[in-house]
């Protein structure tokens, strides 16, 4: 049984301390604020951020000059090759980090399965396989990134915001406090992302007449189908053998 759902001594709920909890309720309503004023100094300060801020980042220039005739080409003919490189750069840090959070994660089930505390035996061949592809769909766009004149180890905008969009699951992943349910429902979350930007990749390849480029991305759009799918099944039998097996529930 994973120690995430057995019953403990939690005390973050305001229960444990009901006389307390009382005092700091009429504390707080001893101070009256008002919705209004409390809310507006801080629109005033968000506006002025949004005011004065400059852009995430930039798409940088081809640094070839292979690079510059490819770009300039298909700015000449009303497409913008800046965006799908900057998409390309997105989905390059993710799938970088795709690989180390496989990773991370086969360890931690390989621990829980010595250990005998994960619900369900996760397959490490099948996490494994996994893995790789995330490793070849890294070196597919590093590819497209290059055909394009484009430097792939420039991060784009897009690669930024992505990044720190996901740090917070891959902090999920890497803890080692985290059960492997918990682990899962954070791998979800990751493999939704994935899949739904490998499909946007695929219309801005075929809107760009990279028809060879598109095929190869729907490819790997159909290998992370079936990461979702079992992702998915992993996570909901782990959580729903849990709710059948655990002793404080009977």
């Amino acid at each position: 049984m994973e120690q995430s759902t057995e019953l403990g001594t939690n005390k973050t709920g305001i229960d444990m301390s009901p006389i307390l909890s009382k005092k700091m309720i009429a504390g707080a309503e001893q101070v009256p604020v008002s919705a209004d004023e409390s809310c507006s100094a801080l629109a005033a300060m968000e506006q002025s951020y949004l005011e004065n801020t400059d852009a995430l980042g930039s798409v940088p220039l081809p640094g070839t000059v292979k690079g510059v005739l490819k770009s300039t080409l298909k700015m000449a003919t009303g497409k913008h090759p800046e965006v799908f490189i900057n998409k390309l750069g997105e989905r390059l840090a993710y799938e970088r980090s795709g690989v180390r959070i496989y990773e991370h994660l086969i360890l931690k089930c390989q621990h829980a399965f010595e250990a005998d505390m994960a619900a369900i035996e996760i397959p490490i061949d099948t996490l494994v396989q996994f893995r790789n592809e995330e490793a070849e769909h890294f070196d597919l766009l590093v590819r497209c990134i290059k055909e394009l004149g484009a430097d792939p180890t420039a991060q784009t905008p897009d690669a930024d915001a992505v990044a720190v969009g996901s740090s917070g699951l891959m902090k999920v992943v890497t803890d080692p406090r985290t059960s492997i349910s918990q682990t899962l429902l954070a791998m979800l979350s990751i493999e939704l992302a994935d899949n739904a930007a490998w499909g946007l990749l695929i219309k801005l390849a075929a809107d760009m007449g990279l028809n060879k480029m598109a095929e190869e991305f729907r490819v790997a759009l159909h290998q992370e189908d079936v990461h979702l799918e079992q992702v998915r099944e992993w996570y909901e039998n782990s959580v729903r053998i849990q709710a059948k097996t655990n002793p404080s529930l009977n």
